[in-house]
């Protein structure tokens, strides 16, 4: 185990401009963390408490042992463990974004004979840390200097998501609050304005295992995220917007945000296309 943990030291953390990482070992079967790996963690955290963060997310992997299932819950279990080590010293929770087990991936290609060393490259689990590029005067800007969160009035490009903020829904159902429409109703007004923007709508649920999708209460069905999503596709089609400019799909509980669950029941747009 010694010489695996030798092998690994190179891989311990990198850092770049706008994204650090941090990668966490562990032995067969187990998602414990070891002491070595532990202190390792803490040292990273650490580090990362005195950068502006954007958010943090958490991948879980296994080697390629065990039934697919197995290894999914024990993916998890990695990075639920990571995650609440990181919470202990991080001062705010909501950073963490995803916390998913991937399950197993295929054997890494390095230079040994020995698969074991291959496999224990598997055994892990993946810290990803995006930073705000900077502050100035006390605006927070992304590394295109665009001032934070995003909106429809900023300068967007292919693959910026914006939060539908304050788009609330009924509990269980696809539906928007009474409260929501005026909120709609301005989004729509911006949209139509901006008529270049082609975008996917992006429906998420709370409060499910393993990525799993939650129960429409009006249906039976269990597609909530797609149909909140279709929702607002239809709310958006029926006041002008066109089709050709959007589609929707449902993430299920695949990208929770770490802090109040509330916050998981949210659309999103992401762009997809930009007509010059």
């Amino acid at each position: 185990m010694n010489k695996l943990f030798l092998l690994l030291f190179v891989f311990y953390f990198s850092f770049s401009q706008s994204e650090k990482t941090h990668i966490i070992y562990f032995e067969t079967d187990k998602y414990n963390v070891l002491e070595i790996e532990k202190n390792r963690l803490l040292l990273f955290a650490e580090k990362i408490k005195k950068e502006k963060i954007k958010k943090i997310s958490i991948y879980g992997f296994c080697d390629d042992r065990g039934s697919k299932i197995y290894n999914l819950i024990l993916s998890q279990n990695r990075a639920n463990t990571i995650k609440n080590i990181l919470l202990k010293v991080l001062l705010k929770p909501e950073l963490i974004t995803n916390v998913d087990g991937k399950g197993e991936l295929l054997l890494e290609f390095v230079k040994t004979d020995d698969i074991s060393i291959a496999r224990g490259l598997n055994r892990k689990v993946e810290i990803r840390v995006e930073l705000f590029e900077e502050i100035t005067n006390g605006v927070l800007k992304d590394k295109l200097g665009r001032e934070l969160p995003l909106t429809l009035e900023s300068d967007l490009i292919v693959g910026d998501k914006i939060v539908l903020k304050n788009i609330l829904f009924k509990t269980g159902y696809s539906y928007v609050l009474e409260e929501s429409i005026p909120v709609l109703e301005n989004i729509v007004k911006k949209l139509l304005e901006r008529d270049n923007l082609s975008f996917v709508i992006e429906g998420h649920v709370c409060c499910t295992s393993y990525g799993r999708d939650a129960v429409d209460r009006g249906t039976g069905k269990r597609n909530l995220s797609s149909s909140r999503a279709r929702y607002i596709y239809s709310y958006f089609l029926k006041k002008g917007i066109d089709k050709k400019r959007m589609k929707y799909t449902g993430l299920k509980h695949l990208y929770p945000l770490g802090g109040d669950t509330k916050f998981d029941r949210r659309v999103e747009i992401e762009i997809t296309n930009i007509k010059n």
